[in-house]
């Protein structure tokens, strides 16, 4: 058994159950907050498709641990920039996702921006800086010297190419889990808009092999809860139940339609 204080990293590396989150793209602390008392098992703030910059990651960061979140927040960076994962670490992000992997360099690259160098990490490139929230402003004098075991990083498979490497990716050292996109993914292989298609579906299968084979766990993008007890059938374990803003909209929509109608 692992002993990791991270829990979603220990989940993933000693469980086989599945753990269900949600996509918060609203850019807001009080949603954030709202949504961690619904017992999702992590709750994705995303950076690359939603207006949340370091600051809203932060504050919605804060919210989450004022209000107990079950599991784990994942901060999924717009880009295998050092800067930007070097903010959302030292805002206190142990869990990071990092879109567009196609190759093992790629994902290898994205494992060193998440570690300090150290005899454990001596390619590491992330920055030191003590007086920050994830080490509580300099209280903790251990976050140095366990920071590096306790971060996770969750590679996205969303390309033709990220497919066709992928059981490479899946085997690189420091990689925690794979996540497909299928949007993007089938946009890649053609299908723009189709998720069902034949090739996108087999595309998707692999990944989830390769997944197992490497004993790596695997997630997806669920748009509704149908899809989300089909991929949990099939075997992902990190499944994305939509988006805060796609259920607030069902909601209101079908609210709205039962009182005009």
């Amino acid at each position: 058994m692992s002993t990791f204080t991270n829990s979603l990293k220990q989940r993933l590396h000693d469980g086989d159950e599945p753990m269900f989150g949600l996509w918060l793209t609203l850019a807001s602390d009080a949603a954030a907050e709202a949504l961690a008392h619904a017992g999702f098992d992590w709750l994705c703030i995303d950076m690359e498709h939603a207006p949340n910059d370091s600051h809203d990651v932060a504050s919605q960061l804060r919210a989450l641990a004022a209000a107990h979140l079950p599991g784990e927040p994942v901060v999924r960076v717009p880009a295998r920039d050092a800067w930007l994962v070097k903010r959302a670490l030292d805002a206190g992000a142990r869990t990071l996702m990092f879109p567009t992997i196609d190759t093992p360099d790629d994902a290898a690259h994205a494992v060193r921006l998440t570690r300090y160098p150290s005899p454990d990490a001596p390619d590491g490139l992330r920055g030191v800086a003590g007086i920050v929230r994830a080490s509580a402003y300099g209280m903790r004098r251990d976050y140095l010297p366990t920071a590096n075991a306790q971060i996770a990083v969750i590679a996205q498979i969303e390309s033709a190419r990220g497919v066709d490497q992928v059981e490479r990716i899946a085997a690189t050292p420091g990689i925690d889990g794979l996540f497909v996109g299928p949007g993007d993914l089938s946009a890649s292989l053609g299908h723009l808009g189709d998720a069902r298609h034949p090739d996108v579906e087999s595309a998707i299968a692999r990944v989830l092999a390769a997944g197992r084979q490497a004993g790596v766990a695997v997630g997806i993008f669920a748009n509704d809860t149908a899809s989300a007890r089909q991929y949990r059938e099939a075997g992902f374990r990190l499944i994305a139940l939509s988006a805060d803003v796609s259920w607030l909209l069902r909601a209101t929509r079908q609210a709205l339609q039962e009182v005009r109608s």
